[in-house]
């Protein structure tokens, strides 16, 4: 999943690694900056579970990998174009019935972290309020995408 932002890579860098700017985009939050490899754990809410995690690859402003859980694997590319930067996520899962919700979670949240880092936020979207958001519609698309 890709998209196009209007801002310099090292900008958009930091919505990916800060805890303060992922709380206003991300469906979890980290306990610490993902700015260096090693574990970290995060969480959807306060009353959801934490889960072990692991920054795997940190290259700035390029490439971040990380691990939620013991089966996520997310990679993270950011290149530069003409007019900002092309950013693109990679979200490897083992279980692969929920990939159609997690694509339409994902086309949310970066339709939400697209407006924060345009500088007008609009709070982060997770759990039921997705729904609000389009979500039953983006999920139907993907799983037809994604077969």
């Amino acid at each position: 999943m890709s998209r196009d932002l209007s801002h310099p890579p090292q900008k958009v860098w930091r919505w990916l690694i800060d805890p303060e700017k992922l709380r206003q985009w991300s469906p979890a939050i980290p306990d610490r900056p993902l700015d260096s490899v090693g574990a970290a754990q995060v969480q959807e809410t306060s009353a959801d579970p934490v889960l072990d995690g692991e920054v795997l690859t940190v290259d700035p402003p390029r490439e971040l990998i990380h691990r939620w859980g013991p089966d996520d694997f997310l990679r993270w590319r950011i290149e530069p174009t003409e007019t900002g930067c092309r950013l693109t996520l990679e979200h490897s899962m083992s279980d692969r019935e929920n990939a159609s919700g997690n694509a339409g979670g994902w086309h949310i949240c970066l339709d939400t972290l697209t407006l924060a880092v345009d500088g007008t936020p609009r709070g982060r979207v997770v759990g039921i309020d997705a729904m609000t958001h389009d979500w039953q519609r983006l999920n139907d698309k993907y799983a037809m995408m994604l077969g």
